[in-house]
C-alpha cells in the first residue's frame, strides 16, 4: 500500500454509541454520565482530500449521536507510522483506535500491542466482510490459536492506466475482467506501443518495488516465502517467483519497451509523462485513478485495464485496517466506534474518498462504485482476484522488505546485478533476518 508518517497524537475528544448502531447506518445515541464522556483517540492515516473529509464527517456524525463516547480525530501520515507507533506503544500513549495496514499487524500483535478482536465484533460486521479479507488480519495469538487484530476495510488491486487514444491508434484490444490481457499479450502490446526516441510502451515506477512485485507474482503462484509445520518461515525464489521479475526486466533491458528512467519514481511521478504521451501504460494501484481524474489535461482519454493474468489473475490482498490498542482504557467503546465507522454505507464513503475497494460485501454492491465512469466498474470487479498475500503471515517481513528486498530489486531492475544474484541475496540475507524473528 502507500508509503506512510504519523503526527504525534494530540489530546483526546469525546464518543458514544448504542449497540444497535454497531452495524447500521445510524451512529446510535446515548446520554452523558456524571463522570463525563468516555474519550477516545482515533489515529487516521487518510491522506487524500476526499478521504480526510469522509473520515472527519463520520467522526462528527458519531460524536453528535453519542455524547457519552466522544472520539478525537488525530491526523497522521503513512511515512514512518509504524516506527512512531512503536514509540507510542512503549510509552503507554498509543491511540485507542489505530488506522494502519495489514502487513504491520503481525509484528504488533506478536508484541502484544493490539487487542484480539475475535470475540468482540458484532455478527453483522463480521458477516458483511468475507473470510478472505479477515484472513489478512488473522495471526497467531502466541498460544495455540489465532487472533483477529484489526478490521479490514479497504483493499488495493494492481491495474493498468492506459492512454485510450494510443491504444486505438495501435488497434490494441481493450480487455475486460472476463478476458484480461495475459502477461505475454501485455509484453507484445508494450512493444507495439513503443516508438523509439518518442514513447515507451510502459513505465514501471519502482521506488518501492517489493509489495508490487510480491503481489503481482501470485499471478504465477510465486509466494516468496514458505512456512514449515513448526511455523518457521524462510525465503524462496524459485521459477514461480522469477516470472514477474524476469518479465519486467525484459521490458526494461531486452524489449526496451519500458523506460529505465522511471525506476526511481514513486507511483504517481510518471503522470506528467503519461499525459504528454511519453508512456502509453502505467501499472498502478487502483487509487491512482483519482490523481488521473484531477490532473489529466482537458480532453485526455484514458481507460482502466483489468489485472493481468499469468497462470491466474490472483494478486496479494493488503488491507487497510482499524485496530484497538491493547492498552486502551476503553476497548469496548473503541470496538463500538469501529463497528459504526466500518458499516456498509460508511465503507462506500471511505472507498470513494480513497479510490480503493471496500471489503464490505454490501458496500461493493453500491451503484456508485460499479459505474463505468472513472473505471470504477473495472476496479470493483478486480476485488475477486484478491487473495491473502503470503508475506502478511511472515514475522520479520517488514525488515526483510526494507533492508534486503528493496535494494536487491532496485539493483536488479537497474541491471546492476543478475537475477541469480538478486535471488541469492533475497534468500540468504533474508533468512538471516527472519531467523532473528523466529528465535
Amino acid at each position: 500500500m502507500r508509503v506512510r508518517s504519523v503526527l504525534a497524537a494530540g489530546a483526546a475528544a469525546l464518543v458514544t454509541l448504542t449497540a444497535a448502531a454497531c452495524g447500521s447506518g445510524d451512529a446510535g445515541g446515548g446520554e452523558a454520565t456524571s463522570a463525563g464522556p468516555v474519550k477516545l483517540q482515533f489515529l487516521s492515516l487518510a491522506w487524500q482530500k476526499e478521504s480526510i473529509a469522509a473520515n472527519k464527517e463520520l467522526v462528527e456524525t458519531w460524536n453528535k449521536a453519542n455524547p457519552t463516547i466522544q472520539v478525537e480525530y488525530v491526523q497522521g501520515s503513512w511515512d514512518n507510522v509504524n516506527d512512531q507507533l512503536v514509540t507510542s506503544f512503549e510509552g503507554g500513549e498509543a491511540p485507542d483506535v489505530i488506522h494502519d495496514d495489514s502487513p504491520a499487524l503481525s509484528g504488533f500483535a506478536s508484541r502484544g500491542y493490539l487487542l484480539d478482536l475475535k470475540d468482540k465484533l458484532p455478527a453483522e460486521l463480521k458477516g458483511d466482510i468475507p473470510q478472505a479479507a479477515w484472513d489478512t488480519v488473522t495471526f497467531s495469538d502466541g498460544k495455540d490459536g489465532q487472533g483477529v487484530y484489526g478490521v479490514p476495510f479497504l483493499q488495493e488491486s494492481q491495474v493498468i492506466i492506459a492512454n485510450k487514444k494510443l491504444l486505438d491508434e495501435a488497434d490494441v484490444r481493450v480487455p475486460t475482467a472476463e478476458e484480461p490481457w495475459t502477461w505475454d499479450e501485455f509484453a507484445e502490446i508494450t512493444r507495439k506501443l513503443t516508438k523509439p526516441g518518442k514513447r515507451f510502451g510502459v513505465a514501471w515506477p519502482m521506488k518501492s518495488p517489493v509489495n508490487k512485485v510480491l503481489n503481482l507474482s501470485l499471478n504465477f503462484g510465486g509466494t516468496f516465502f514458505q512456512t514449515d509445520a513448526a511455523g518457521k518461515s524462510t525465503v524462496k525464489v524459485g521459477p514461480e517467483e522469477r516470472q514477474v521479475l524476469q518479465r519486467i526486466h525484459d521490458q526494461l533491458h531486452k524489449d526496451k519497451s519500458a523506460d529505465p528512467s522511471a525506476l526511481g519514481m514513486g507511483t504517481a511521478d510518471p503522470l506528467p509523462g503519461f499525459f504528454d504521451g511519453k508512456y502509453a501504460l502505467l501499472p498502478a494501484g487502483v487509487f491512482l485513478r483519482q490523481q488521473v481524474v484531477e490532473q489529466a489535461p482537458e480532453g485526455f482519454e484514458w481507460v482502466t485495464i483489468p489485472p493481468l493474468k499469468g497462470t491466474s489473475a490472483e494478486q496479494g490482498a493488503v488491507s487497510q485496517t482499524l485496530s484497538v490498542a491493547a492498552q486502551s482504557k476503553h476497548p469496548d467503546e473503541a470496538v463500538k466506534f469501529i463497528s459504526f465507522f466500518l458499516n456498509g454505507p460508511n465503507q462506500v464513503k471511505l472507498a470513494k474518498g480513497d479510490w480503493l475497494l471496500p471489503t464490505s460485501t454490501s458496500a461493493a454492491k453500491d451503484s456508485s462504485i460499479n459505474a463505468e465512469k472513472d473505471g470504477w466498474d473495472v476496479a470493483t470487479a478486480s476485488a475477486k482476484n484478491l487473495v491473502v498475500a503470503p508475506f502478511l503471515k511472515v514475522n520479520g517481513y517488514d525488515e526483510w522488505r526494507t533492508k534486503v528486498a528493496t535494494p536487491a530489486l532496485q539493483q536488479y531492475f537497474a541491471n546492476k546485478i543478475t537475477l541469480d544474484a538478486a535471488a541469492k541475496t533475497l534468500v540468504e540475507e533474508g533468512n538471516k533476518v527472519l531467523e532473528r524473528y523466529s528465535s
